[in-house]
């Protein structure tokens, strides 16, 4: 649409760019599950040598925070700034704003991926092996063999509760289920919980629009590191050709493959498709608005 009104040889980098909104260079990733997000934290580690900026991040010992109240995302919020600047941070958390504690806005970035192959892949992530030795320090459990041989095939079809997706459901214990993509975003407000919800969407978006400097994607690896370079140059400056690079970069070495996760049929897929449509909405929002930015480069820069 953008291009056939002629609306992508307007765009500029300048007018796409929230890092220059954040108030702090603390280098926030909250990242969601299974999207990927290993490959971009390693890829920031060893940018944080080549630029001289601090790096850490969340252990897996650490719950996933997503329900937290006022008082705890700001005591969250002055621990993360305690780390200092330029500090990167990666953890699993729902997007807090820092303002509403007159606190420093950090740089937000996150990453995202297809929402039926993301809750596939979270599925099998948590039926693998090594998760299943690093929740046994924790926990000193296991859970019983037939829960580790389940197939998402199968869940789906019997309507077991971890693969039910519905209308506005909410949690469905203290476990967090990673169904929704948009709670990252979407932030702490019990409007974010429904899943499949507009509140939940539409929060998210806003969020998206004014507060994240990029939300990139592995699935166009090209435009998210060309974007991430040129839109966060203090932390991503050099980040394309560290990635590419022949003798030590990253494309052969993807992070967190799970071999143990097999091909989901098409059938199921569709199946559980017609489910997600709010979810896919805020995945093609983010997919046009990176886009956008990539555009405006090309504007800028005029290369293809």
């Amino acid at each position: 649409y953008l291009k056939s009104t002629g609306q992508l040889d307007l765009l500029m980098p300048k007018n796409l760019n929230n890092t220059q909104f954040a108030e702090s260079n603390l280098l926030l990733f909250n990242r969601v599950p299974k999207v990927g997000s290993e490959q971009l934290i390693e890829l920031i580690r060893r940018l944080s040598v080549r630029n001289d900026f601090g790096v850490s991040r969340a252990p897996f010992s650490e719950p996933v925070r997503q329900r937290l109240d006022e008082e705890e995302q700001e005591e969250l919020a002055n621990q993360l700034l305690e780390y200092g600047e330029p500090y990167a941070y990666s953890m699993h958390v729902n997007y807090i704003d820092f303002r509403q504690f007159d606190l420093p806005q950090p740089i937000y970035i996150n990453m995202i991926r297809d929402p039926v192959e993301r809750v596939i892949s979270w599925f099998y992530y948590k039926r693998a092996p090594w998760t299943a030795v690093q929740m046994y320090k924790l926990t000193k459990k296991f859970r019983k063999p037939q829960w580790y041989k389940k197939s998402f095939e199968d869940c789906v079809v019997n309507g077991d509760l971890e693969c039910r997706y519905e209308l506005d459901s909410k949690f469905q214990s203290s476990v967090v289920d990673h169904k929704r993509q948009t709670l990252f975003f979407c932030g702490h407000n019990p409007n974010c919980e429904p899943f499949n919800s507009n509140g939940a969407l539409q929060l998210a978006m806003k969020h998206v629009e004014h507060e994240y400097a990029v939300v990139g994607s592995w699935e166009d690896l090209n435009v998210t590191l060309e974007v991430l370079e040129h839109y966060i140059p203090r932390f991503f400056r050099g980040a394309t050709k560290l990635y590419f690079d022949v003798e030590n970069g990253m494309i052969s070495t993807p992070m967190n493959a799970n071999p143990w996760k097999p091909t989901i049929s098409t059938h199921i897929k569709e199946l559980i498709r017609k489910n997600f449509t709010r979810e896919y909405e805020f995945y093609n929002f983010c997919k046009q608005r990176l886009y956008k930015q990539y555009y405006a480069l090309k504007n800028l820069y005029g290369y293809d």
